[in-house]
């Protein structure tokens, strides 16, 4: 169980870096995809993170 917890801890902040490399780019002018494809991915990856975070905790918890 602490292998899972720790794996989607490791997911989440993988996940998290995701979201500030896109935030980042969103302040870049003149970048390909268009800011709105890239506000899309960053709230994605911003949501699966949350999401694999509480995993990671309820699964710490409750082992």
């Amino acid at each position: 169980m602490k292998t899972a917890a720790l794996t989607f801890f490791i997911l989440s902040v993988i996940m998290l870096f995701g979201t500030l490399k896109y935030l980042v780019e969103l302040k870049r002018p003149g970048v390909y995809p268009p800011k709105q494809v890239i506000k899309k991915r960053a709230a994605g990856l911003a949501g699966f993170a949350c999401i694999c975070l509480l995993v990671a905790l309820m699964l710490s918890y409750f082992s």
